[in-house]
């Protein structure tokens, strides 16, 4: 089924061109620190559970069970994220997560633990639902990817920062070194909650709160140009579209919002089965047989880890360029093409009975490469993708509630996979890597066939490319992109 690309109109000229480059500089830099930050949050929260003296302390009947407390708050925080904008939303979360670590590095028995481990999964839930959408809304459309993915790379730093910490941390004798790891979150939580005070909130969030005179003023600043009247337009009359509903909750189960909510829950779905969790189980057995020792698990974390930046760093270069279907498809083909050499290699030498024996060096270094070149298709991919596309898709009247779903299904799957993992790992071996190499197949054929293209599509016009899908165009309507033309006068 062939995709047909919108024919937009594109605002754009040479003047826009070069003010774009001298003014959204500086507000650039600024964004690209709290992304960073707000990476650092996700992955500071996690990677402790490693180490032998904290599991020990806390968890001694669990000894290797990583432990991950992360609450479905999203549907409050679309709440808050429509109601107090998106600025207030990303401060109030990083303030939650640096409460949290503050009880974690302190905690003395384990429901001090608990408590600061859930206000962390909740400051985590806020900064994910309301950092993409922020992204996606303040980027000019023709750099909307490679800055949205800025948040993927942020995490991706926050994965290779932590795994370093803990990596140091481990080595601390008498055991305290899991208190540093866990309370030193307490660093990225502040720098990002300070750091929400020197970023303007976005138009379309001053917009649904009734501040047009803001809005303007702020869009000519972003975008470098005085005459912004175009894209506040279209911005003003989605507001006034978004004022008109009253339960997004309710009204994004209808058929028009179909594509949308469709792309809100398998997108996430999907990416929690491209079967990371199996590569990332394996990699310890396959360092330590390369002779890392007891420090294995931490060195094929940090390894890893540097794969999956210099891999988001591709996507960060490529996804304006060439669309995001080009990226899905041939990620989901290098990861497919990987996990069929996993599966001969670990059949091969782990068989049905799990015990690889001695696994000879030029082995280990056959598949840990296998496994690199796999974790780089997920992290120029699906990895970034994964949050890109969704962020992009939705109209602001239901944007916060989407994000929130999203978010929702990739932290509900994440904890739900984690819970079959092992059970799976054992009933399947090596056909665990088939399975999941029959999800990338099943995932890759639904993008090609039921994704349009949204690169270089402004936000507030992505409208146009569900109308002109072959079959997304069955459930939408021409009237469905602004309520009326009676909204030109007011705007």
């Amino acid at each position: 089924m062939a995709v047909v690309e919108a024919s937009l109109p594109v605002r754009e000229n040479a003047t826009m061109e070069i003010l774009l480059q001298r003014s959204f500089s500086l507000a650039l830099l600024r964004l690209r620190i709290v992304w960073n930050i707000n990476g650092e949050l996700i992955n500071f929260a996690g990677g402790v559970t490693s180490m032998d003296p904290f599991l020990e302390k806390f968890f001694p009947n669990v000894y290797r069970k990583q432990v991950s407390v992360q609450p479905s708050d999203d549907q409050y925080s679309s709440r808050i994220t429509r109601g107090l904008g998106r600025k207030k939303t990303m401060m109030f979360g990083g303030l939650l997560f640096t409460i949290g670590a503050i009880l974690n590095g302190f905690a003395r028995s384990v429901p001090m633990l608990i408590i600061g481990r859930v206000l962390l999964g909740f400051g985590i839930g806020f900064a994910n639902q309301s950092v993409p959408i922020y992204l996606s809304e303040i980027a000019p459309f023709k750099y909307r990817g490679a800055l949205n993915i800025m948040f993927q790379l942020s995490i991706t730093i926050g994965i290779l920062v932590a795994n370093l910490l803990n990596y140091f941390t481990a080595k601390i004798e008498g055991g305290w070194g899991w208190r540093v790891s866990l309370g030193g979150a307490v660093v990225p939580g502040l720098i990002f909650s300070i750091g929400c005070l020197f970023l303007s909130d976005s138009p379309n969030s001053l917009l649904e709160r009734n501040k047009l005179v803001e809005a303007k003023d702020l869009l000519r600043k972003i975008r470098g140009i005085e005459n912004v009247d175009e894209e506040f337009k279209d911005l003003a009359k989605a507001s006034e579209a978004a004022k008109l509903v009253q339960s997004p909750w309710r009204d994004i189960v209808s058929r028009k919002y179909r594509p949308q909510l469709t792309f809100a829950i398998l997108i996430p779905l999907f990416q929690q089965l491209t079967g990371m969790n199996v590569f990332v189980f394996y990699a310890p057995v396959l360092f330590k047989s390369m002779g890392f020792g007891n420090n294995a698990s931490l060195m094929s974390a940090l390894i890893t880890s540097i794969v999956n930046f210099c891999a988001t760093l591709v996507s960060i270069a490529t996804v304006d360029k060439y669309g995001r279907r080009t990226l899905f498809l041939s990620g989901g083909l290098q990861m497919f093409l990987c996990q069929l050499v996993m599966t001969i290699s670990i059949a091969s030498k782990f068989g049905t009975n799990g015990n690889p024996g001695q696994l000879p060096l030029w082995f280990s270094v056959v598949v840990v490469v296998a496994m690199c070149f796999y974790i780089a298709g997920f992290a120029y991919s699906w990895g970034p993708l994964g949050w890109l596309v969704p962020s992009e898709i939705f109209p602001l009247e239901i944007r916060p509630a989407a994000q929130s779903i999203t978010v929702a299904v990739n932290m509900i799957f994440t904890f739900a996979i984690a819970q079959v993992f092992t059970a799976m790992l054992c009933n399947l071996k090596f056909g665990l890597f088939i399975f999941f190499a029959f999800c990338v197949v099943g995932m890759s054929i639904f993008i090609y066939k039921l994704l349009p293209e949204t690169k270089g599509v402004p936000i507030e016009e992505m409208f146009i490319v569900w109308e002109n899908h072959p079959y997304w165009g069955k459930h939408v309507d021409d009237d469905n992109a602004f309520p009326s033309h009676e909204m030109d006068e007011k705007v």
